[in-house]
């Protein structure tokens, strides 16, 4: 096999044709098709199911996408550790990030380094579901959780606590509660995903039912609501912490009771053959953070 057609059946995966395809790679549809049937041929499968406007991936297709990543991922390691001297990114970094975290956060990075780098091109997932990364062929995957036993490769990147917030407006109307008891007189917007809101109690987790006035499946919809004056929201800190630094929404604590402490983890298929492309965003991505002043 050769990793030039490798690399044309991972761009025609991405752009979901043979034409955008070859308009990335800067060659024709024709020979782009040519050199899929050569690696088809070679392989003895077919990968790709093609039409005359859009492609799909067969089986066979989607079970030998994350090698061909791997294989296209340890060439370019590789000239990278041979070059030392080049600092030229290329490539489609493939992520999948939470919503709200990927728009305020990982996009103006992304930002700054596709300005640095006219090479590299970004296939960004915004979304709050977990994603299959192998299956998907992805590069890695930002996760704000506690990360179950994996065999994947976790990083962690940043504290990111989870927080009571709630808008000024609504905490003069209501009160700034106090202790944990305190809680079952306020109105409370509630995920979907975490009916039951998590706190460390006497040094234990306990999963408080409140009184859920609001319930969302969406982070963006919570913090809006909170920040409306709907009641007390519980969201991860970097998903609120502009508004707490311009006094937004203010930050509730509790004297006998603390919030659960999650972090940010790159979740990646393997610590072998990483990709120049990721290395250079997760360090971009932990600066930018770190220059960001904390409130909480």
């Amino acid at each position: 096999m050769q990793i030039p057609d490798i690399r044309i059946f991972l761009a025609a995966v991405s752009a979901g044709s043979l034409s955008a395809a070859g308009r990335q790679l800067g060659i024709g549809p024709m020979q782009v098709s040519r050199r899929l049937a050569v690696l088809e041929d070679e392989l003895g499968v077919r990968l790709l199911h093609r039409t005359t406007r859009a492609i799909s991936l067969t089986a066979e297709g989607e079970a030998f996408l994350p090698f061909a990543n791997t294989m296209a991922d340890a060439e370019e390691s590789a000239r990278c550790e041979l070059r030392p001297s080049s600092a030229a990114v290329s490539g489609v970094l493939r992520l999948t990030a939470p919503s709200v975290f990927g728009q305020t956060i990982v996009l103006p990075v992304l930002a700054a380094l596709l300005e640095r780098h006219p090479e590299l091109r970004v296939d960004l997932d915004l979304s709050d579901r977990v994603v299959d990364i192998v299956g998907q062929g992805l590069d890695l995957a930002l996760r704000v959780a506690t990360l179950e036993d994996s065999e994947l490769v976790a990083r962690r990147i940043v504290g990111n606590p989870r927080v009571i917030c709630a808008s000024p407006r609504y905490l003069q109307r209501h009160g700034m509660p106090v202790r944990l008891a305190d809680l079952d007189a306020h109105q409370c917007i509630v995920l979907h995903a975490i009916p039951r809101w998590p706190l460390i109690v006497d040094g234990g987790l306990q999963r408080r039912r409140v009184n859920a006035r609001v319930t969302t499946s969406n982070v963006d919809a919570a913090r809006t609501a909170a920040m409306q004056g709907l009641g007390l929201a519980m969201l991860a800190y970097w998903d609120v912490h502009r508004q707490l630094s311009e006094g937004e929404l203010l930050s509730v604590t509790l004297e006998d009771a603390r919030m659960e402490d999650l972090s940010v983890w790159a979740v990646m298929p393997t610590r072998r053959y990483l990709p120049t492309r990721v290395k250079v965003f997760l360090d971009a991505l932990e600066q930018e953070l770190a220059a960001i002043p904390r409130t909480v």
